[in-house]
C-alpha cells in the first residue's frame, strides 16, 4: 500500500470516528433541546460550513463565457434534486434523532449502519443486481438486528424501531445521491440538501417544540460538533480521502462508524449491552462488511 492510499485510509478512519462519536452528541443533546431544533441548527451550520469550500473550488475553475452560461443552467438543475434529497435527509435524520431519545447511542449507531445492507436490497427495485456475499450479509444483519433489538416477547423497542425505519431512509438517501452525483457537483448538492433539511426541521420545531436561547446555549457543544465537525469537517475529509482510496476500501472503513458509536457510548455515556446485544452488534457489523466486499453492480 503506497503512502497516499495509506494516508487516505487514515483520513477515512478519522471520518468514521467523527461520525460515530456524533451519536454520543446526539444522545447528550436530547435532554436540552428538541430533536427538530437540534437538526435544524446543526444542518444549517453544516450547510454554511460548505460555502467556503464551494467558493474555493469555484475560484480554481477557469471561467469562460460558455462556462458561465453552463453554470446558470446547472444552477437551475441542481435546486430541485437538492431539495428532494434534502427532504429525504430530513426524514432520516428526524427518525434517527427522535429514536435516539428512546435507545442508546451504541444501538442507534449499529441499527443506522444497516443502511449499507439495505442499499443493495432497495437497488433490486431499480434494476441493480446483488451478489451472493451481499445476500449473506443481509442474513447476518437481520439475525444481528433480532439479537440486538427484539425482546423476549418478540416486540421491538420504540427507539430501535424508529432507527430501523430511519435506516431505510438513509439507504434511499444514498441511492438518490448516487443517481444525482454524476450530474451535480457534490459540494453544491450537499449544501442545498443540508439547507433544505435545516429549513424543514426548523419549521417542524416551530410547530411542535419550544425553542429557547437557554436550551440552545446548554446544547451548544453537541450542536457545534454535529454541525461543524460531523458535517463540515468530516464531509471534507471524506471528499479529500476518496480521491486516493479504493471505493471498496472506503465503504468498509466508513462502516466502522457503527463501532465508534458504540465505543463512544460506552466510554463517554457509560452505556452497556447484554451479551446477546453484543453478539447482535458483531453480526450486524459482519453483515455490513460482507455486503461491501463485493459491491453490487447494475
Amino acid at each position: 500500500m503506497n503512502n497516499k492510499r495509506l494516508g487516505a485510509n487514515m483520513l477515512l478512519l478519522l471520518t468514521a470516528a467523527i461520525w460515530g462519536f456524533a451519536f454520543v452528541a446526539q444522545r447528550v443533546v436530547t435532554g436540552a433541546i428538541g430533536a427538530f431544533t437540534f437538526n435544524g441548527i446543526r444542518f444549517g451550520l453544516g450547510s454554511l460550513s460548505l460555502i467556503p469550500l464551494i467558493i474555493y473550488f469555484e475560484k480554481k475553475k477557469k471561467s469562460t463565457c460558455n462556462d458561465k452560461q453552463t453554470n446558470e443552467v446547472n444552477y437551475k438543475k441542481r435546486i430541485l434534486p437538492g431539495i428532494l434529497i434534502g427532504t429525504i435527509l430530513y426524514a432520516g435524520s428526524a427518525l434517527q434523532q427522535v429514536g435516539i431519545i428512546y435507545t442508546t447511542a451504541g444501538k442507534a449507531s449499529f441499527i443506522t449502519g444497516l443502511y449499507m445492507v439495505l442499499v443493495p436490497i432497495i437497488g433490486l427495485f431499480l434494476g441493480h443486481k446483488i451478489g451472493k456475499s451481499s445476500w449473506i450479509g443481509v442474513g447476518l444483519a437481520v439475525i444481528g438486528l433480532y439479537l440486538l433489538s427484539v425482546n423476549g416477547d418478540f416486540s421491538i423497542g420504540y427507539g430501535d424501531l424508529l432507527e430501523v425505519i430511519g435506516a431505510v431512509f438513509w439507504a434511499i438517501h444514498i441511492l438518490s445521491i448516487d443517481y444525482f452525483s454524476d450530474k451535480i457537483e457534490p459540494l453544491k448538492l450537499s449544501c442545498i440538501q443540508f439547507a433544505t433539511c435545516s429549513v424543514l426541521s426548523l419549521i417542524t420545531a416551530l410547530i411542535f417544540e419550544q425553542i429557547t436561547i437557554i436550551g440552545i446555549s446548554n446544547a451548544i457543544v453537541p450542536i457545534l460538533y454535529g454541525g461543524l465537525l460531523s458535517v463540515g469537517v468530516a464531509y471534507t475529509l471524506q471528499v479529500v480521502a476518496q480521491k486516493n482510496a479504493k471505493p471498496s476500501h472506503a465503504a468498509i472503513i466508513l462502516s466502522m462508524e457503527s463501532v465508534f458509536g458504540a465505543i463512544g457510548g460506552a466510554i463517554i455515556l457509560g452505556e452497556t449491552m447484554s451479551t446477546k446485544g453484543y453478539i447482535g452488534c458483531i453480526l450486524i457489523l459482519a453483515g455490513i462488511l460482507l455486503s461491501q466486499i463485493t459491491p453490487s453492480s447494475k
